[in-house]
């Protein structure tokens, strides 16, 4: 059995390194166009901040791991076109130019997404750069070495991570995003107001509401950022507006969504027979609302790269779906979420409540307690939770990855006021906050 594999980060290394311990009699060659595979990308502004000192340590895997499982890596080689049909895929070795075809019985597409570039004037200037892969990071330390007004633009988890270690290198930081509100998303407006508080309390500029239509520059290098409604001085500019899927080999052969993430099944199976699918070039089952979404997370990517490999053969293990799960350190708050925010919720045009709380984190007869903030998004008729958000200094994070769960399987408001939860006075209270917020939604 031939399977290629187009792109090798978080899915493709998840798939490869899989399908080598089930299939050992298997022929599995890989295509990279990159010189690196398994890059963890949201750890770059933890490099960029200084707390990860070696980027090498943001990598898993390595062309040589590979090599010992028995894959073949072709690192530097670019898939130019796939017949999925004639089962063949034509290469460029992007070090000699050479071009040559190659066959597959089973084909496995794990291109990932792209930074979403911008076409306007001045997006060629010199210091514009994108925050994505390795070569990227070492891009961003270098030139912010001297660059003295940093502008960020996108107000997402990589946005935020970013200027928050831009800050603390000293630099004076400006964030820009078209939303009216940062990370909105992921949070509603109780807790993005937190959030842009903190951020603002350290001196960093954020602008909201306005979109970038241009930058200036003099020399060939940018000084200012140009949006609907103001000019920002700037000697760097990162581009974190968002991820598209890299699709563009399969377009027409197999069945997508309208921004062209790949929809696959439960299996991960593409429409086409023996293609499969995963990570960041695939739409996912959404649980809240039951369909396809685009949602490019790592945790995504891993899961859905396992599963390709445990259903090459034949349908075996199924794919449960997602809640886009995810959390993001903000200087001293604990921030995560799960599902659909009140506000997306409404804008989907779903009929929802909520049940927030504030309160501590601990029993006040504690030396210590701190407060947490949380919100719970439920349907008014089913009562079925659809999301819920977190936020305190103490870190309670993990409660989302319960809500999480609780999502995945169904669960409404009611069951969820007399779940099991273990009570110690070093972690919580007799009620458990997440009882707590059951009960009140009864």
């Amino acid at each position: 059995m031939k399977i290629a594999v187009v792109g090798c980060t978080h899915a493709g290394t998840a798939a490869i390194t899989q399908m080598a311990k089930l299939y050992p009699e298997a022929r599995i060659t890989v295509y990279e166009r990159n010189d690196n595979i398994s890059f963890l990308s949201c750890g770059i502004a933890l490099h960029v901040g200084g707390v990860v000192k070696d980027a090498g340590q943001l990598f898993y895997s390595t062309p040589g791991q590979l090599a010992e499982l028995g894959v073949v890596t072709h690192m530097r080689h670019d898939v130019l076109e796939i017949d999925t049909d004639m089962k063949m895929l034509r290469v460029r070795n992007l070090a000699t130019g050479i071009t040559f075809a190659d066959t597959f019985d089973k084909l496995v597409m794990t291109t990932g997404s792209w930074p979403i570039i911008p076409q306007m004037e001045g997006i060629g200037l010199e210091n514009v750069v994108l925050c994505k892969n390795y070569n990227h990071a070492q891009t961003i330390i270098e030139k912010a070495v001297h660059a003295e007004r940093i502008a960020v633009i996108g107000a997402g988890y990589i946005g935020i991570e970013l200027v928050e270690a831009f800050e603390q290198l000293g630099k004076k930081v400006t964030l820009i995003d078209n939303m009216e509100r940062i990370l909105c998303k992921y949070l509603d407006r109780e807790f993005t107001d937190l959030t842009e508080q903190a951020l603002g309390d350290k001196g960093i500029e954020i602008v909201t509401g306005q979109t970038v239509t241009s930058f200036a520059g003099k020399e060939g290098r940018v000084t200012t950022v140009i949006t609907t409604a103001g000019e920002y001085k700037a000697d760097l500019v990162v581009l974190c507006i968002g991820f598209r899927p890299n699709t563009g080999l399969l377009e027409g052969q197999v069945d997508m969504l309208p921004n062209g993430a790949i929809i696959v099944d439960e299996y991960m199976r593409t429409s086409k027979p023996d293609v499969f699918a995963a990570g960041d070039s695939c739409a996912v089952r959404y649980n809240p609302t039951g369909q396809n979404a685009y949602i490019p997370l790592a945790t995504n990517a891993v899961r859905m790269g396992t599963l390709v490999a445990k259903n090459l053969l034949r349908p075996t293990v199924r794919h449960l779906g997602t809640q886009g799960t995810s959390g993001i350190k903000i200087y001293d708050y604990n921030i995560a979420s799960t599902g659909m925010t009140e506000a997306a919720a409404l804008a989907a045009g779903m009929i929802v409540k909520n049940v927030t709380i504030t309160e501590h984190d601990r029993p006040e007869f504690m030396p210590t307690f701190d407060d947490v903030l949380l919100k719970v998004v439920y349907e008014a008729d089913t009562r079925r939770i659809v999301g819920a958000q977190v936020l305190s200094k103490a870190d309670l994070t993990q409660s989302i990855n319960t809500l999480s769960v609780c999502i995945q399987n169904g669960m409404t408001m009611d069951e969820l006021s007399y779940v099991d939860f273990f009570f110690q006075p070093h972690y919580n209270k007799p009620w458990n906050l997440l009882n707590q917020a059951g009960l009140q939604a009864v």
